[in-house]
């Protein structure tokens, strides 16, 4: 049986008009979505500004998220290049007991599948009782996982190394390991990848898409007729021509004006592409309404 398995957002953060992070409304979105579909939710995943955000204020919501009624649907990023600060952030988590981790291997530098290895390798030992979802984006980090690195790594940590995110694409086609989930970056990519053996996905626009791609979901599980992936798949492609962030962020700010405000470099978008995007969004009966839970 898979480790993790079905619809998950990579959350977003909400911040104060000072950029501080809200740590009260940054959790009351993530349960949000939680409640619109999915399964749960990764925090301090790229979407969520984790390479932006100070430690300090993570560790103020691992500490709040720590008693949540959904603290076991959640799902730690790290966000930090540093292999130090990475440990001591995992070794916190794990004091409050929350032990999944989503962990992209190091931006900037150039490296080789020996020393990514390696680099979990020092994560493992460090935190041996951590589940640890491998990230796999080349765009954000520079650098792509094999299946051959996934496999070593699968080998020599059958306990540990638990999934992947994989959001370069080369993986979802070609890995297959027992006990071990692999997921997709994109609601694109969910339907063929259940078809293929995956377990499901972790996306940034799950956090407005996650009641259609619950349903697609649970349609495939159950054996019933797809209805609402090419609808899913289109508004994926709608967000995407656009800085997902800065999209979602625009998407929601009219819920909450909190949502306007994001982490330079990132903004939100301009009025005519947030004109644009809205009412592409609408052209495939989609909007801020029809994405919640009845």
């Amino acid at each position: 049986m898979s480790n993790i398995n079905g619809i998950y957002a990579a959350s977003m953060s909400i911040l104060n008009k000072d950029l501080t992070l809200n740590i009260d409304k940054t959790i009351t979105h993530a349960e949000m979505v939680i409640d619109n579909g999915c399964h749960g939710v990764a925090i301090f995943g790229s979407t969520g500004q984790a390479q932006l955000i100070p430690v300090a204020e993570k560790i103020k919501l691992l500490n709040k998220i720590s008693t949540n009624k959904y603290k076991d649907k959640f799902i730690i990023g790290t966000g930090l290049n540093s292999l130090g600060e990475t440990i001591n952030l995992m070794r916190v988590a794990m004091s409050l007991n929350l032990e999944k981790f989503l962990i992209m291997p190091p931006a900037f530098y150039k490296y080789t599948d020996d020393d990514v290895i390696n680099f979990y390798t020092k994560l493992v030992e460090a935190s041996p009782k951590a589940k640890i979802i491998l990230y796999n984006f080349e765009k954000l980090c520079g650098y792509k996982f094999s299946v051959e690195c996934v496999e070593k790594l699968v080998k020599n940590f059958p306990e540990q190394i638990i999934g992947v995110k994989d959001s370069s694409y080369n993986l979802f086609e070609n890995l297959k390991l027992d006990n071990f989930s692999v997921m997709p970056g994109s609601e694109s990519k969910l339907l063929k990848g259940l078809e293929l053996g995956c377990t499901g996905i972790i996306t940034a626009t799950c956090n407005a898409t996650s009641k259609l791609a619950r349903k697609v979901y649970d349609d495939f599980k159950d054996g019933r007729e797809q209805e609402v992936n090419t609808q899913l798949c289109d508004v994926r492609e709608t967000f995407e021509k656009y800085n997902l962030i800065s999209g979602l962020h625009t998407f929601y700010k009219n819920k909450d004006s909190f949502y306007e405000n994001l982490l330079p470099p990132l903004r939100i978008l301009n009025k005519d592409e947030e004109v644009d995007l809205l009412n592409n969004l609408e052209k495939f009966s989609f909007s801020l309404k029809s994405s919640m839970a009845a």
